[in-house]
């Protein structure tokens, strides 16, 4: 298991993060990114789709649960899943994701105890809002740690320290 973690100043820096991340994916990849309310995991989200040059917005998918991005390019489809509503392991299954990871980046927001057994391999994303330096100054803007775990086969050896750039 490798990991890596880094500070993340600014929403533009968390969509650049997954813009470095985008090349690391392929088809079958199953990312699970989980962080508190507004820590930045659709933001994040939008960088992976920029990185993989997907069709259409990415936007949180609270509602609909979840949407697919066509690639622009050739490569794989973006598959973006919020489970944050989705309270059973049934549930997921009724989404029927497992016969889409295998052909599609799959990016899980919420899916931490839900869907890890959608696969063996998984890039897990830990966003953690935390008060701006310095800490007495009640105007600075939230940063972000980010830890970045791979599990399984697939990211043994990969170099995730190369995200941060």
């Amino acid at each position: 298991m490798d990991s890596v973690t880094l500070t993340v100043p600014t929403g533009e820096d968390m969509r650049e993060l997954g813009r470095r991340l985008a090349p690391l994916l392929r088809a079958g990849d199953l990312v699970l990114v989980t962080g508190d309310l507004g820590a930045g995991k659709t933001t994040l989200t939008q960088g992976i789709g920029a990185g993989l040059q997907v069709r259409g917005h990415i936007t949180s998918p609270t509602f609909v649960i979840a949407r697919v991005h066509p690639s622009r390019v050739g490569g794989p489809p973006l598959v973006h899943v919020d489970a944050y509503r989705l309270g059973s392991l049934e549930e997921v299954d009724d989404l029927d994701l497992d016969a889409a990871v295998q052909d599609s980046v799959t990016v899980v927001e919420w899916g931490e105890g839900k869907v890890e057994g959608l696969s063996e391999n998984r890039l897990e994303i830990l966003i953690t809002r935390r008060r701006g330096e310095p800490a007495a100054d009640p105007d600075a803007p939230d940063v972000r740690e980010v830890r970045i775990t791979g599990i399984g086969p697939r990211w043994a050896g990969v170099d995730l320290a190369g995200v941060i750039g």
